[in-house]
C-alpha cells in the first residue's frame, strides 16, 4: 500500500486548501505542514492520524479477504481434530478441565492480545506479524530474535504436518494402522522430506490457492470435528455405552510435574493466533474485522477441545488407551463411530481425506507465512546476503534450501527412534517445547505495547486499565515459558531409562541447533559487510 506520505519529507507547500489530496486532515489552527515542527501539541495528533489513515486508506482495485475467511485461515495453523488426541492421551479427562480453565485464563486473553497488536501494526509495506510487533515496540535486535525463533520453531511442524500427511494417505489407501510395520523408519523419513521439498518448490502454487485451501480444510475439518460431537451426543441418547465412565475423580486434574510438562501440548495446541497479522493488510477494515476474526477463533477453538475431549472419552478408556493414540486415535475414532451407525469405514475415509486436504492447507499457510516472517525487512540486517539473495523469479532460494536442510537433520535425529510412532511423539513433544517459546515473545510484545500506550493507537484495546493488562500479560507469559522449559521433560517413556535419557538429549540438541543458528547469522552478516567496505 503506497503511504499517504511522509511526515519527514513534507513540503511547506502543502496547505489546508491542498490536504485533501493526501488523505489527512490538518488539526485546527494547523495551516500548513512546515508549522508541526514547532506546534508540538498538534504533532501527537498529526502523527496518529497520519498513522491511521496510512494504515488503513484502501489502495483502488485491492481485492479483500474476509474476516470468516482469515478466522479459518488461522484456525487451520492453530488446531486440528488430531491436536486434541495429544493432551487426551497424557492427561486423560482431566484435560476437559484443564481446557476450561485454560480457555478463560490463556486462550481468550491470548487470542484479544493477538487483536490488540494486530489492529495496532497494520501498515502494509511491513512484514507484519509477531516480529513487526517485536520490532516496533522494542527495536531492531528483537525484531531479528523473533523472526529467527518464529522461523525456527516453524521446522518442527512442518516436518510432523509432513508426517500426518504421509499417515492420512496410508490410512485412505491401507485402511489400517498397519502403516508402522509396512514400512521403515527411513523410507518414512524419505517420504516425509519428499513432501516438504514438493511444497517449497511449488510454494508459489500453492500460495496464489491459500485462500480457497484454507476455507475448503479449514471449514471441512471444523464441520468433521462437530459431525464427530453430533453423532457422539446423539449415540448417547440412543444408549449407546461409554468406554470411559463419567465421574469427578475422572475429570478431577491432577496438578504434578507431569501435568505442567504436558501442558506445553496444550499450548502448543491452541498456539498460533499471531499468525493471523501477517494478513491483517488485506482485511477493509482491519481495526475492526481483525478483532472479530480473534474472537471467532477462539470460539472455534475453545468447541473443538472441550467438547472434542468429552466426545473421546465415550470412544476410549482414559484409563487404557492406545500407544498410538496420538498418531492413529483420530482414526480409530472415526472408524469406530462409523461402526456405531452401521456406516463401515465411511466416516474414516471421509475424516483421512479431510486431514489430508487440512495438512496440505497448513504446509501452505506454514511457508507462506514463515516466509513473509524471515524475509522482513528487520531481519536483512542481521543475515548473511546468500541466504536472502532471491533467483529471478524474486525467491529466496537458498533460504529454502537451508529450510529443507534444518529439516532434513531433525528427521536424521528422529531416525535414532525405535519406530514411526515414536517418531511421530517425540516430534510432538518437540513442538511442545518451540512453539510455547515463541508463544511466550507475543506477550512480552504485549507488555512492551501496553508500556508505550503514547507512542501508538490500537484500533482495539484489551484491558483498558493498563495495570490489569500488565496482570494478565505478565500471567500468561510466565506460565507459557514455565511450560515450554518444563517441556524438556520425556513424556512417553519411563523417567531414568536410556530411552528417556536419549530422548531428553535429543530435545536439548535440537533446540539449541535450531536457535544457535540464529547467533551465528548476525556474524555472518557483519562479515558481509566488512568484505563490502574492504571493497
Amino acid at each position: 500500500m503506497t503511504p499517504a506520505f511522509q511526515p519527514q519529507s513534507a513540503e511547506p507547500g502543502v496547505t489546508r486548501a491542498n490536504a485533501k489530496q493526501y488523505r489527512v486532515p490538518l488539526p485546527h489552527g494547523l495551516q500548513n505542514l512546515s508549522q508541526i515542527c514547532s506546534h508540538q501539541s498538534t504533532h501527537t495528533y498529526f502523527r496518529r492520524k497520519l498513522i491511521v489513515q496510512e494504515e488503513i486508506t484502501p489502495t483502488p482495485n485491492q481485492r479483500y479477504m474476509s474476516w470468516p475467511v482469515l478466522s479459518l485461515l488461522v484456525f487451520i495453523t492453530v488446531i486440528g481434530f488430531e491436536n486434541i488426541f495429544y493432551p487426551f492421551q497424557n492427561q486423560g479427562l482431566s484435560v476437559v478441565i484443564n481446557w476450561i480453565i485454560l480457555l478463560f485464563i490463556y486462550i481468550i486473553p491470548y487470542a484479544l492480545i493477538s487483536a490488540q497488536l494486530g489492529t495496532t501494526f497494520t501498515r502494509a509495506d511491513e512484514g507484519g506479524g509477531l516480529a513487526t510487533w517485536m520490532r516496533r515496540t522494542l527495536g531492531d535486535s528483537w525484531g531479528y530474535w523473533t523472526s529467527w525463533i518464529y522461523w525456527a520453531q516453524t521446522l518442527p511442524y512442518l516436518v510432523d504436518v509432513s508426517n500426518a500427511v504421509i499417515v492420512s494417505l496410508s490410512w485412505m489407501i491401507l485402511g489400517d494402522n498397519t502403516l508402522g510395520k509396512r514400512m521403515s523408519n527411513l523410507t518414512f523419513g524419505l517420504l516425509t522430506f519428499a513432501v516438504i521439498l514438493l511444497f517449497i518448490v511449488l510454494e508459489n502454487l500453492f500460495s496464489r490457492s491459500l485462500e480457497v485451501m484454507s476455507l475448503l480444510g479449514g471449514a471441512a475439518m471444523f464441520l468433521m470435528a462437530v459431525l464427530f460431537v453430533a453423532l457422539t451426543a446423539a449415540g448417547l441418547a440412543k444408549g449407546m455405552p461409554s468406554a470411559t465412565h463419567f465421574s469427578w475423580a475422572a475429570f478431577r486434574p491432577h496438578f504434578s510435574m507431569h501435568y505442567f510438562a504436558t501442558t506445553g501440548l496444550l499450548i502448543f495446541a491452541t498456539s498460533g493466533a499471531e499468525l493471523g497479522a501477517t494478513y491483517v493488510a488485506q482485511l477493509r477494515n482491519p481495526k475492526k474485522e481483525f478483532p472479530k476474526a480473534m474472537w471467532a477463533l477462539a470460539i472455534m477453538t475453545g468447541f473443538l477441545v472441550i467438547f472434542g475431549s468429552l466426545a473421546l472419552g465415550v470412544w476410549f478408556n482414559a484409563n487404557h488407551l492406545p500407544d498410538d493414540l496420538k498418531m492413529n486415535g483420530a482414526y480409530y475414532a472415526f472408524s469406530m463411530l462409523g461402526k456405531a451407525w452401521g456406516w463401515g469405514k465411511t466416516l474414516m475415509y471421509m475424516f483421512a481425506a479431510t486431514q489430508l486436504l487440512f495438512m496440505l492447507a497448513q504446509l501452505a499457510v506454514l511457508i507462506d507465512a514463515s516466509s513473509r516472517v524471515l524475509s522482513a525487512d528487520t531481519a536483512a540486517r542481521y543475515m548473511p546476503k546468500w541466504l536472502l539473495q532471491k533467483n529471478r523469479q524474486g525467491r529466496p532460494i537458498h533460504s529454502y534450501v537451508f529450510t529443507a536442510a534444518l529439516c532434513l537433520f531433525l528427521l536424521l535425529l528422529a531416525d535414532t527412534l525405535p519406530n514411526i510412532n515414536a517418531i511421530f511423539n517425540w516430534l510432538l513433544n518437540l513442538n511442545g517445547i518451540v512453539s510455547p517459546y515463541k508463544t511466550a515473545l507475543v506477550f512480552v510484545a504485549f507488555l512492551a505495547l501496553r508500556a508505550q500506550a503514547d507512542k501508538f493507537t490500537s484500533g482495539y484495546v484489551f484491558l483498558k486499565s493498563k495495570g490489569a493488562a500488565y496482570l494478565v500479560g505478565g500471567w500468561c507469559f510466565v506460565f507459557t515459558f514455565i511450560c515450554a522449559t518444563l517441556g524438556f521433560l520425556p513424556q512417553e517413556v519411563v523417567f531414568g531409562t536410556n530411552g528417556w535419557t536419549h530422548q531428553l538429549i535429543m530435545n536439548i540438541i535440537s533446540v539449541i541447533v535450531l536457535f544457535g543458528f540464529g547467533f551465528i547469522m548476525p556474524v555472518l552478516a557483519r562479515r558481509d559487510l566488512k568484505k563490502d567496505d574492504a571493497a
